[in-house]
């Protein structure tokens, strides 16, 4: 904890580790336009290992991974399904505007797109509406409070015969929750990116991976959206360190409902514990502001992520000790 603050507002808040540290100083560098950079190399051949894909690149952000997808899976003059409530098109200062495709979004506000739905607008490209040409998913949920996808439903969404890319910024969480590997989540997905900036730590960089093909025109319109990294071995070491520390997800996700609980013994209604599955708590309150300052007068500090909706998101750098003030807290709220 930074400063003695309990601080739950987003897992982008880890810092890095001291073993993330010493490796960055000590990494082996070259230049990754030229693939020439061994520790670049290492980390994305790690992950597309995990991930069961034929290549990986390292982008600077999720955004960008995001951004990736749609340009090389997405085709001009046609549509990208999406969830309303994902990170693509509701969370990412509407990037998706520079893509070549026009947004179709879906309600997921349960944390998944309906099947039978993206199965009607494939259907309806031969009755004059806007064929789609791709398919996202966001795995896990983020506004859905965390939720993680069941691969059997992922499975059945890819069935449909469009081109799949899933968000997996805490696709990790997803497979520390459910026992569920990434490679088999992410088998019936074109394209799948992971943050290591989040749960693991890292300081910048998410990872894209999918078929050769793909990831090798991802990395063309990496460079023209400015993403190059150059001498980025001293970021993917602390990559590499990150994929080590996937395990300790699962004391993010126990602290996680403990605050669930704490929530739902303050506001009745507000949260359903059992839906926690993960390291994100979504709490429904009238008056977020009133909890908000109040948290933050007992050393706490949260979030929003839309009206009238509290989140809290536990991560590396807040203890089982900082979760108990969190509680109290939370209990000692007079809204």
């Amino acid at each position: 904890m930074a400063d003695g603050v309990v601080d739950l507002r987003s897992d982008t808040l880890t810092r890095p580790t001291d073993a993330m540290r010493r490796a960055m100083a000590a990494a082996d560098v070259g230049d990754d336009t030229y693939r020439e950079d061994p520790t670049v190399r290492a980390l994305e051949e790690r992950y597309a290992g995990l991930v069961g894909k034929e290549a990986a690149v390292l982008v600077p952000s999720g955004t960008m991974a995001n951004q990736l997808a749609l340009r090389v899976l997405g085709r001009p003059g046609t549509t990208a399904v999406v969830g309303l409530t994902s990170h693509i098109s509701s969370f990412e200062g509407a990037a998706s505007g520079q893509a070549q495709v026009q947004l179709v979004t879906l309600d997921d506000r349960s944390g998944r797109i309906p099947a039978d739905e993206v199965a009607w607008l494939v259907e309806a490209a031969d009755h004059h509406w806007v064929r789609p040409s791709l398919v996202c998913i966001e795995n896990t949920h983020m506004y859905a409070g965390g939720v993680p996808w069941d691969p059997a439903d992922v499975a059945g969404i890819a069935a449909l015969g469009l081109p799949l890319h899933m968000d997996g910024a805490r696709l990790l969480n997803a497979v520390v929750a459910t026992g569920t590997s990434a490679a088999t989540y992410a088998a019936p997905c074109t394209t799948v990116w992971t943050a290591l900036t989040k749960g693991l730590c890292a300081p910048v960089g998410s990872l894209l991976a999918g078929p050769d093909d793909v990831i090798g025109a991802a990395r063309s319109e990496r460079q023209r959206m400015g993403g190059q990294l150059r001498q980025s071995g001293v970021l993917a070491a602390a990559g590499l360190v990150g994929l080590d520390m996937v395990d300790r997800l699962a004391d993010d996700h126990a602290r996680a409902a403990r605050l669930a609980t704490a929530a739902a013994a303050r506001w009745e209604g507000s949260v359903d514990p059992g839906t926690v599955r993960t390291n994100i708590v979504r709490i429904a309150h009238d008056e977020p502001r009133r909890v908000l300052d109040h948290l933050a007068s007992r050393g706490v500090r949260a979030g929003t992520v839309a009206p009238r909706t509290l989140r809290l998101v536990t991560h590396h750098d807040v203890d089982d000790e900082g979760i108990e003030r969190a509680c109290a807290a939370i209990a000692s709220s007079p809204a």
